[in-house]
């Protein structure tokens, strides 16, 4: 699995982005950074635009990775420097149901930065219409993406959990379908 060396795994907010970027990280042994922990700060406090995107470039930089995370600001320059996207095109109904049982299960996301808890807070109902609106907002814009990035990038479109699972399989097997 050599030909996956930058890797971006993008989609809705509640799609499972991160927890398919631990197991990509496993598979393919390639060190996985959360957008989420890199970004948020105690208390949902934003990094400044900035700092933000010099952080992310830092991260473009490196030779190889896993980025977890959508950030539509960022994305294009992500594509751009990625060699391969996983992309989480789960139905509306899935997300929300995925994010509401964050939110209401136990314990802390590894994935988040310190002082970010989830819960039954303003933070989820902004997270809830995030999800509500990538349908018709998000997805438009990250096709429009993906296709002027050009053919030298490898896109998986996974439309469902059970599609996932079958490709994690093909890749935990050697297969690389791209």
């Amino acid at each position: 699995m050599a030909s996956m060396r930058r890797v971006a795994v993008i989609g809705s907010p509640g799609a499972g982005k991160s927890t398919l970027a631990r197991r990509l990280g496993g598979l393919l042994d390639l060190p996985v950074y959360h957008l989420d922990r890199m970004y948020w700060g105690p208390g949902w406090t934003a990094t400044p635009r900035s700092r933000w995107r010099r952080r992310h470039a830092r991260l473009l930089a490196e030779s190889h990775w896993i980025l977890d995370g959508h950030y539509a600001d960022t994305l294009a320059d992500r594509l751009a420097a990625a060699d391969t996207v996983f992309y989480l095109c789960y139905p509306r109904k899935t997300c929300m149901r995925r994010a509401l049982a964050r939110a209401f299960g136990p314990g802390a996301r590894p994935d988040m930065a310190p002082g970010c808890a989830a819960g039954f807070d303003r933070n989820l109902l902004s997270l809830l219409r995030r999800i509500w609106r990538f349908p018709a907002q998000g997805a438009r814009h990250t096709e429009d993406l993906l296709e002027s990035a050009g053919t030298g990038l490898c896109v998986f479109r996974l439309r469902s959990p059970a599609h996932t699972e079958a490709l994690l399989a093909a890749l935990g097997d050697g297969e690389i379908p791209c």
